[in-house]
């Protein structure tokens, strides 16, 4: 059995537990609270660099696709690109 001192002793021990644990989930609230703001800051911050870059990408993709159908329509409209289309088809027909 114990005494009364011993008594007094755990509960004190154990009212210190309480409090510590009540003292570690304040931490952890807070620093879950904390991590999530830095989260969101981080993603409005990365949102706003992009902030019409997709707009430009486009028109630089138009732009070299305009080139590259201007210079494959001049090497299609060349003699010598006509000559070895039709070779290709006539060989692919069986056609000589």
């Amino acid at each position: 059995m114990m005494n009364s001192q011993e008594i007094d002793l755990v509960s004190s021990r154990s009212g210190m537990l309480t409090a510590q644990r009540k003292r570690l989930a304040q931490a952890v609230g807070s620093i879950r609270q904390k991590a999530c703001m830095l989260d969101m800051k981080l993603r409005t911050l990365s949102c706003q660099v992009d902030e019409g870059a997709a707009t430009a990408e486009y028109a630089i993709v138009l732009v070299a696709a305009t080139g590259f159908g201007a210079v494959l329509v001049g090497v299609l409209k060349s003699d010598m690109a006509r000559k070895l289309l039709e070779g290709l088809v006539k060989k692919a027909l069986g056609v000589v």
